[in-house]
């Protein structure tokens, strides 16, 4: 766990890139993003964040395997996360030990709704924020069965056969693209 947390604090100065390109993106007006939620109404905004979020979700998916399929970027960038196989290795350290650019990279699809659909800009930023803690609960061990949410169940698979269960937030990519397996009913560590 020592590694994972070393791992981790060298490479959080250089996670704080996104955000920061990205309001640099926003407040150069090169996005479709807007200040305020009464500009839009609620129910448009509401809609707004499901689009950005589906957005996210395929991007992330398809980030995520590239850095799989893709032999070079998984050597030099995405087996420094992989050192971390086996249940045992894991803990919510290991959701940010990557290799600063594989950092970046798989929390780089936060950026395109940004230029497809209208974003409100803290929203964009929350869910930005969220995009970390939910990297650090996919990594907990902890299996919440609540579906379609990719919990850590699915997760410690995906770092067990490095083939399966690519997805972030649900397991709707890995499904429609057939790489989803599900954990196994072994009533260990659920809540």
């Amino acid at each position: 766990m020592l590694l994972q947390i070393s791992v981790t604090m060298k490479a959080m100065p250089w996670y704080t890139l996104l955000p920061t390109v990205s309001e640099y993106m926003i407040e150069s007006g090169w996005t479709r993003c807007y200040p305020c939620i009464s500009d839009v109404g609620w129910v448009t905004h509401l809609a707004y964040i499901a689009i950005y979020l589906a957005i996210v979700e395929f991007g992330v998916y398809w980030m995520h395997r590239g850095l799989h399929d893709i032999k070079p970027l998984y050597k030099y960038l995405h087996a420094t996360h992989h050192i971390y196989n086996k249940e045992n290795t894991l803990s919510p350290w290991a959701g940010m030990a990557l290799n600063p650019l594989d950092g970046l990279l798989q929390a780089s699809p936060h950026l395109i709704p940004l230029f497809l659909i209208p974003t409100h800009f803290r929203t964009h930023l929350v869910l930005l924020f969220l995009e970390g803690v939910w990297a650090t609960n996919l990594h907990d061990c902890i299996n919440v069965k609540v579906w379609p949410v990719m919990g850590a169940g699915y997760h410690t698979i995906h770092h067990i056969t490095y083939r399966h269960n690519y997805g972030n937030y649900t397991i709707w990519m890995d499904w429609v693209f057939g790489t989803l397996r599900p954990p196994a009913d072994d009533g260990k560590k659920e809540i």
